[in-house]
């Protein structure tokens, strides 16, 4: 470690989003002593709610179960704001000193594993400095796209456009919609959070989408909680409404995955309830997939369809032809009017923040390599990566992620273990199934950039959130591992 002036640290977290914040309070906690950092590229903590700031940007996930479960969420509202998370995770990090563990404007380029030291040699941009940190673990926090380009949306003609094209990725700040027509191009949670908040400045707002989601209403505000916090203890009636979080969601995933029919049918229902008579159903709201093949759009208090009554919002479902100077023309002969065009079409799947990782300066490739209990890369030493759900909240998946990791590491402190590498013998006996379960466009398109999960374990894809911290706490360390002790 020649070029190292210090110690290596115990552990270094990429990426001090909710996964970084969270793996860092789950890793002080159980190794009080232990020296970590925390390395983010961007200039504020927050990751994912730092980046987006469009109007309206909100969880689409319950913040009963999407925030942390050390610290209970206490707000009104279920379905919070961009900038209600974005300060909970750094009042988060402050009052726990996680944030002193923090360095901002620190982008990894590089990690490469050393066999010989048994560390990782990381090569960081810092502000434009080159840096070298050594850390014994390394873990992965960067969440599954690309921070720094969006999914590129294959439009006909937007070249053409006079007007200005926006990206919610990259919002720009102060962009004046008041009085001007905008068209949102897309039928995912993007699209659906922003067309109401527009409407509200905005002469007109059109949802351009070539196929129609899910819409499910729910309501920004849990009765149920205030109803309980008259009668019992903060933290009782926080775990109890957590619970109902935690099983109901998934209960009506598995009931979608079951009876497809009946979803569709119910869908529909709740649906034709809430559409003004000048919008039809069919073709804008009916999906050519089952419910929950698709993650599902919210609509919090039906914010949503609420715009489509104030006639100045609509739903388009077809195929573009072109966009011309002043619009677009669809190839059903119809054109679209537009001062803005928004192209809410995705993301750019991405994993590990676009680090260049090596094992003894051989690179890794992600892509062939298969996720050890969506912890560890195979044949990747002491590296984990942080992998979340896609049909529940994100940190959920974080959480036990995160257990499973620091019960690993105590098992290797204990037996005094120096590396862990996941391995599989024979390859070819395991066969690749989706690390992530839904058919969405940006997750189809970024396939060929994820690891792979495998239909046996210790390979396996994430299923549900009580099986994987049965595992994370319980299951065998041993399986699919090999261990190394060398003296450095």
């Amino acid at each position: 470690m020649s070029d190292a002036s210090t110690s290596p640290f115990d552990v270094i977290i990429i990426g001090a989003g909710i996964s970084g914040i969270n793996t860092a309070y789950r890793v002080q906690t159980a190794f009080p002593s232990a020296s970590y950092t925390i390395l983010e590229a961007r200039n504020g903590i927050g990751g994912t709610w730092d980046l987006f700031r469009y109007p309206g940007v909100r969880s689409d996930s319950d913040l009963y179960t999407f925030g942390f479960p050390w610290r209970p969420w206490v707000e009104q509202k279920v379905i919070a704001s961009g900038e209600a998370i974005r300060e909970y995770i750094r009042e988060s990090a402050a009052i726990t000193g996680i944030d002193q563990h923090i360095e901002c404007g620190h982008r990894v380029v590089s990690a490469d594993w050393s066999s010989e030291q048994q560390a990782w040699r990381l090569g960081v941009d810092a502000d434009g400095q080159k840096k070298v940190l050594w850390g014994r673990f390394v873990v992965l926090s960067t969440g599954y796209y690309d921070y720094l380009e969006a999914l590129p949306s294959s439009v006909p003609g937007i070249e053409r456009f006079g007007g200005e094209v926006v990206h919610p990725q990259f919002w720009p700040e102060g962009l004046d919609y008041e009085g001007k027509k905008v068209v949102v191009i897309g039928s995912g949670a993007t699209a659906v959070t922003l067309l109401p908040v527009l409407v509200e400045k905005a002469a007109r707002v059109t949802m351009l989408q070539r196929s129609p989601g899910y819409i499910i209403s729910v309501p920004s505000v849990d009765r149920s909680a205030q109803w309980l916090g008259r009668f019992l203890p903060a933290w009782l009636t926080f775990s109890i409404v957590r619970l109902k979080y935690l099983v109901m969601p998934q209960l009506f995933f598995k009931f979608c995955r079951q009876f497809p029919s009946a979803a569709r049918m119910l869908m529909r229902r709740g649906t034709v309830e809430q559409l003004p008579k000048n919008v039809p159903h069919d073709p804008n709201f009916e999906p050519k997939y089952n419910p929950w093949e698709q993650r599902l759009c919210v609509s919090p208090d039906g914010d949503f369809f609420k715009a489509l009554h104030t006639g100045k919002a609509d739903v388009v479902t077809g195929v573009i032809d072109t966009v011309t100077e002043t619009g677009i023309k669809m190839k059903s002969g119809r054109s679209l009017d537009a001062d803005i065009i928004i192209t809410a079409t995705g993301l750019k799947i991405q994993v590990g923040g676009g680090t260049h990782i090596s094992v003894d300066s051989k690179p890794v490739n992600f892509t062939k390599k298969f996720l050890w209990h969506n912890i560890m890369l195979q044949d990747v030493p002491n590296m984990f990566t942080v992998v979340g759900y896609t049909n529940a909240s994100w940190t959920l998946g974080a959480d036990s992620a995160a257990l499973h990791i620091c019960r690993l590491m105590k098992y290797m402190e204990t037996k005094k273990i120096t590396s862990a590498v996941p391995h599989m013998e024979d390859p070819s006996s395991v066969k690749t199934v989706p690390l992530l379960n839904l058919s969405s466009t940006y997750v189809e398109r970024g396939k060929g950039a994820m690891p792979k999960a495998g239909d046996t374990a210790p390979w396996k894809p994430r299923s549900t959130y009580f099986g994987d911290m049965w595992d994370a706490r319980f299951g065998s360390l041993s399986n699919g591992l090999q261990f190394s002790r060398v003296s450095v």
